[in-house]
């Protein structure tokens, strides 16, 4: 380890001088012309301990400080995700702690926490304002379609370990709320745009303004274009990436009411390279095609406050979007979602909050040569309750929160998710706290419905079936109606300490035991054979839910304000995982069955935000990543670096190195559809800012 931080801060010199020289390659602008610090500086002049004071809410689903949630949770700021240069909301949550980011291909990402991570990571809940992103057809999120105008971002909460009993079904292993600013914060008008190797080209404008002083609103627009990444053959991965996206926010108070009314519409084009040797014929003849997908959501909310303790709270959003898959497959899907919360206390001592929601779930999806569903449209609906309990034992020293959810959904019947926590704050500067949960993942339709044609199998791959070669054998992967949840059962303990108004650490430690996780058995009572050409053996796959495991690990970060100009930001994470499968499919299942061989057991990032004076700034972001031993790939490290400059208070100019350390590395691989591996290449760009 002490070899490996010696290396790390060898580089992170080294990037400081590269990024100078970086800067003599591109530029950017940002004007402003109302002379007010830039939006994105808000947190600049905060301490350390005014920053544990800012206000989070998804872990109880109420305004908590930071400092007091009994909980593994992180906020990652729009100053931090300013200063990074992130273009994406995917590399944005390479800042936390716990979380794993792999990058697929230029629009394809998988990304999870505590583990199972996958193209389709179906344990970690998305929310964006509260909106539910997770797709139940698949299972998981489609990263490529969650986006907004990143400068309209306030903060991106990340809780990691269970938080079932707040959101419900499928926050098993997280919870990642994106929240945006209120139109109030975001008045007058920003434009910003730039461009580079990679990131080709990108632009976006922002209009803020307000009706009268009840009433403000916003609009936006962006749009850019990405480059195509090369595969591991040195062709292209013909997944250049094109988007457009625009929408809009109003916000109404009306004495104790506030009303938001929000949208948005996109349109993403994208591509995708197939790798023919898993996928050889008889499955699928196309290699190499285009696909988009197209969508837009619209979400209203009142929030009634009646005193510190006592609010009530009403949530309703549409959700559609139409999805073209490459290999000429097409889904549409419909979602509508209603929640209700109240808060209010109980005698002295209690601080209670119920809840309830309803969500249904509409989907339609046409036949290709990979996938097919049956029946091809379905509704599904979900209602759930929610009963909550903060109890104060010891006023400002000791809490304990009890509660739970109660889930009813379609393929399970009725799921129950309890949670208690404990939280001990000896002093201002010192706080514990303990957790037990339990969560569940409810089953996709895909894992009760679809027909999936995996992959082609050699005599190699399956033993005892080369006798029956030279046909090739197709793996068919088929839904089962008796599929259940899979559960955990988690145990989590963490410690805060403030060293100072200027330091401070977190440290978060887990114990995960999951049963009922999904596994893959072949039947070969089953196994045909085909006589059309080419000439083939199908096999099928069922799904069951035979296979266990347990996962343990620690999270540390670390925050240090050096002085006035200087913020030292670290996180350190280590996982450890076992997966118990008696499948013979085990190794060719990343998703469980060989888990524990996917998800990297190090992970480091160091941030270092320096400024020169008010005009220069210098951005550094070091990040280590321990190997893929699934996929063999190697553990990496790498560099982002921003250099900022400021010609009047509201002009910014500045360049942009990305994985500055190699030439290209490689980060996943996909694994239901098999994509053809690719590098993720070093990029630099330059970007401009108008505010006024």
């Amino acid at each position: 380890m002490l070899d490996l931080i010696t290396s790390l801060n060898k580089k992170l010199l080294l990037s400081s001088a590269m990024l100078c020289s970086l800067s003599n390659i591109a530029v950017a602008t940002e004007l402003s012309l109302s002379g007010k610090k830039p939006a994105g500086n808000q947190f600049l002049d905060l301490s350390i301990e005014e920053l544990m004071n800012i206000q989070v809410i998804s872990a109880s689903r109420r305004s908590q400080k930071l400092s007091e949630v009994p909980a593994a949770i992180f906020v990652i700021t729009q100053d931090d995700i300013r200063r990074s240069g992130v273009t994406s909301i995917p590399e944005a949550l390479r800042m936390a702690p716990g979380v794993e980011v792999a990058r697929i291909g230029t629009d394809k990402w998988a990304i999870s926490i505590r583990g199972f991570n996958g193209r389709f990571a179906d344990k970690l809940q998305v929310l964006i304002d509260g909106r539910s992103v997770y797709n139940p057809l698949f299972a998981g999120v489609q990263w490529e379609q969650q986006d907004t105008f990143i400068e309209d971002i306030e903060r991106i909460e990340v809780i990691r370990g269970p938080n079932a009993s707040v959101w419900g079904a499928n926050a098993v292993n997280g919870v990642i709320n994106i929240i945006t600013k209120k139109a109030a914060d975001t008045q007058g008008i920003l434009f910003s745009a730039g461009g580079g190797s990679f990131e080709h080209g990108f632009a976006g404008a922002r209009y803020g303004g307000k009706i009268n002083e009840d009433t403000y609103y916003r609009f936006y627009a962006k749009g850019f274009t990405r480059d195509n990444m090369k595969t591991v053959t040195g062709e292209s991965a013909n997944d250049q990436w094109h988007s457009a996206r625009g929408g809009f926010r109003i916000d109404h108070s009306r004495g104790i009411d506030q009303f938001t009314l929000q949208g948005d519409i996109f349109h993403n084009a994208f591509g995708d390279h197939l790798n023919k040797t898993q996928l050889s014929a008889p499955i699928i003849q196309a290699d190499s095609a285009r696909g988009h997908n197209e969508g837009g959501n619209i979400r209203f909310r009142w929030d009634r406050t009646l005193s510190d303790r006592s609010s009530i709270m009403l949530q309703s959003y549409y959700d559609r979007v139409d999805y073209r898959l490459l290999t000429s497959a097409f889904f549409r899907a419909e979602s509508f979602d209603i929640d209700f919360q109240h808060r209010f206390p109980l005698f002295e001592r209690h601080d209670l909050t119920w809840g309830a929601n309803y969500r249904l779930y509409h989907n339609k999806v046409f036949d290709n040569e990979l996938i097919s569903f049956s029946p091809r449209q379905q509704t599904n609906h979900m209602i759930s309750t929610f009963i909550r309990d903060d109890i104060t034992l010891i006023p400002e020293h000791l809490k304990l929160t009890l509660g739970s959810r109660f889930d009813h959904n379609d393929f399970t019947g009725w799921e129950i998710q309890p949670n208690a926590r404990v939280m001990f704050t000896p002093d201002e500067k010192n706080s514990l706290w303990l957790a037990v949960s339990r969560a569940v993942r409810i089953p996709s339709r895909a894992e009760n419905d679809i027909l999936f044609n995996a992959r082609t199998l050699g005599a190699r791959d399956i033993p005892g079936l080369s006798a029956l070669l030279p046909f090739p054998v197709l793996t068919q992967l088929t839904g089962s109606p008796h599929f259940n949840a899979e559960k955990l059962l988690a145990y989590e303990i963490g410690y805060r300490h403030q060293f100072s108004p200027h330091a401070s650490v977190d440290i978060a430690a887990f114990y995960n035991d999951y049963s009922q996780l999904r596994d893959l058995s072949p039947n070969f009572q089953q196994l045909s054979f085909h006589s059309n050409f080419p000439q083939h053996l199908i096999l099928p796959i069922l799904l069951t839910n035979n296979a266990s495991g347990q996962a343990h690990g620690v999270e540390i970060s670390a925050d240090w304000r050096v002085n006035e100009k200087w913020r030292l930001q670290s996180n350190y994470s280590f996982i450890n995982m076992h997966i118990h499968s008696d499948s013979l499919l085990r190794q060719f299942d990343p998703t469980t069955g060989s888990a524990d061989t996917v998800s990297p057991q190090h992970q480091i990032s160091a941030r270092s935000n320096y400024d020169f004076s008010d005009r220069l700034q210098l951005n550094l972001w070091l990040r280590y990543v321990s190997s893929v031993d699934f996929y063999r790939l190697p553990g990496y490290t790498t560099m982002d670096a921003k250099l900022v400059y400021r010609p009047k208070k509201n002009v910014e100019l500045f360049v942009v190195g990305q994985n500055l350390f190699s030439s290209n590395h490689r980060e996943f691989v996909s694994d239901f559809i098999p994509s053809f591996p690719t590098y993720i290449p070093r990029g630099v760009y330059g970007g401009m800012e108008w505010r006024f």
